[in-house]
């Protein structure tokens, strides 16, 4: 299926399109892999899941400036060039990522905080540069299968994703601790491949470029009602595909209550989307590009609120909830810049830039913080109601409001104590380490140290280190310090207490985050059905090429 198309393409071609797809192994790699150190990240620095939401977000926004802003200069600048740039800030994202762990030690949570943003940045700038090159390319060098390419291209991004997750599976079948900077370090391999794939290699002009459309011709091009709307779909697209991708390894998690479980059904998922946008051309001439999109977005509908139903409790059913999802996923955004390339090549790489940096900056400025938010808040909404001392024991010094709109509109969304992930994980730990001491007891071994022990132990490592003239700031021990007391005068006394109202809470917040969001691809297929609609009382759809002197063909 993809060997008779390649083979008629020039070894140049051929290259410059699988140096395409490694990128977006890179980008998924890079992705899948942060979406799982969250809770690394959470139970490290002490993030709550609104700040954590902050910094997965903050990198989808850079992802979308990235792409509109080169789009307006592809074709000007280079796409090698550009591609050159890429290279340079994924690297660099990795040395500012890494640099979190020793800039805690020196100025505490605030400084970590950074680090990871700014980090998350450079790594999606480098991605939307990418993806400004790769989508006008694609679609430049297979001008008349459009959609099925650049769903193939895209195949490249499940597969990062896939390739991440069994990275965490691997690590996580080793006894000894992993630390989350060599789980992440793994993404710079396909970073290697695709800039040796590219270099020096030569850059075919864009389709509209070649027919001599002028970037004047580009802008106007854009002004039109169908095309706005392609856009508004394609932010909602982004809130719901990146957006519920960022969280759903770790909600799995909680659900499931087994991290491999989790990253099993992360796998699956990612799998199907893997496979099936391989075959989205022939599907895609059986019904129409918006016929697909109708489909995919009812089968999304339904994944998502099946996965935020409490009767959702077991494994089976569980994969059954996130196969309809995965399928309905699958082609939301190769698809959709499909439609976008076909029906209006005189955009060119503008329009599909403008709108799949749409589609990020969507999920980076709503998406990521958004159902982060909506588990803080239905969790304490939860807990509130059934142990409000329990919440008041747990809650973070920090509040959030719904991203946006609590910066916009200040009074609208009013801000929430989420839960504090720095005393959840000791919570989380203690309930693990009951089972070890149970089980040892059990078997008349040797018995686990209390956690108090530990927590202690952790304090009096790092008292040391400072001793010997290591960085570690004046707010990392006072916080070591703090929970290690917190624990022992108020978390483990009352554990018996707060233990079932807390677990409920958690599993309640990530399940109705869920639900909620289902709302989005309800809207996308009442928006793709609105399209069949116009297109069916309009001719039908057809796509449009252009022909070597700029003019418009069906």
């Amino acid at each position: 299926m993809v060997g008779n198309d390649t083979v008629a393409k020039g070894r140049n071609e051929k290259v410059l399109f699988w140096a395409s797809f490694f990128t977006l192994i890179a980008a998924g790699i890079g992705f899948s892999v942060r979406g799982f150190i969250l809770k690394d990240w959470g139970n490290q620095f002490g993030f709550t899941q609104s700040e954590l939401g902050g910094i997965t977000g903050g990198g989808l926004v850079g992802f979308g400036v990235a792409i509109i802003f080169f789009s307006f200069l592809a074709d000007r600048f280079g796409y090698g060039k550009l591609m050159l740039i890429a290279f340079l800030l994924h690297v660099s994202s990795a040395v500012v990522t890494f640099a979190a762990a020793p800039i805690y030690g020196m100025y505490g949570k605030e400084g970590a905080y950074w680090c990871l943003y700014a980090g998350m940045w450079l790594f999606a700038l480098g991605n939307g540069t990418c993806e400004a090159v790769i989508n006008p390319l694609t679609a430049t060098l297979f001008p008349k299968d459009k959609t099925k390419w650049l769903n193939i291209l895209h195949a490249g991004w499940p597969g990062g994703l896939i390739l991440g997750a069994v990275i965490g599976l691997a690590f996580g079948q080793i006894d000894t601790p992993i630390r989350w900077e060599i789980k992440l370090g793994i993404f710079l391999l396909p970073v290697l491949i695709y800039g040796a794939l590219m270099f020096n290699r030569v850059f075919p002009d864009s389709e509209a470029t070649a027919s001599g459309v002028s970037t004047g011709t580009m802008l106007v091009s854009l002004i039109t009602p169908i095309l706005f709307f392609l856009f508004l779909m394609h932010a909602l697209v982004g809130y719901v595909e990146l957006g519920t991708d960022s969280w759903i390894t770790n909600i799995s998690e909680r659900v499931l209550k087994d991290g491999t479980t989790a990253l099993l059904a992360f796998v699956w998922t990612n799998l199907l989307m893997f496979i099936l946008r391989f075959f989205a051309g022939p599907i895609v001439h059986k019904i129409n590009p918006v016929g697909l999109l109708f489909i995919s977005a009812v089968l999304g509908t339904i994944g998502l609120f099946l996965l935020g139903q409490p009767s959702t409790n077991t494994v089976l059913l569980y994969f059954g909830a996130v196969t309809i999802y995965g399928v309905g996923k699958t082609f939301y955004w190769p698809t959709l810049l499909g439609v976008i390339s076909e029906r209006f090549p005189k955009a060119g790489a503008l329009a599909l830039g403008i709108s799949g940096g749409i589609g990020m900056i969507s999920a980076g400025m709503l998406g990521g913080p958004g159902i982060g938010y909506k588990q803080d808040y239905a969790a304490v909404d939860n807990l509130k109601s059934t142990s409000a001392v329990t919440y008041d024991r747990y809650k973070s010094v920090d509040a959030n409001g719904f991203p946006i709109v609590s910066q916009l509109m200040p009074d609208f969304a009013p801000k929430i104590a989420g839960l504090d992930n720095q005393k959840l994980k000791v919570f989380n730990d203690h309930q693990g380490n009951m089972a070890k001491i149970k089980a040892a007891e059990d078997a008349k071994k040797e018995i686990p140290k209390d956690l108090k022990t530990t927590l202690d132990a952790d304090v009096e490592t790092m008292k040391k280190e400072k001793a010997a003239g290591k960085p570690v700031g004046a707010e990392l021990e006072k916080s070591l310090t703090d929970l290690s007391n917190w624990w022992a005068t108020q978390g483990k006394p009352n554990f018996a207490t707060d233990q079932k109202p807390l677990n409920d809470a958690v599993d309640y917040g990530d399940r109705k985050a869920l639900l909620w969001t289902s709302a989005v691809p309800a809207a996308l297929a009442v928006g793709f059905l609105m399209l069949l609609l116009y297109f069916a009382v309009t001719g039908g759809y057809k796509q449009v090429h252009l022909d070597a002197q700029g003019n418009t063909t069906h």
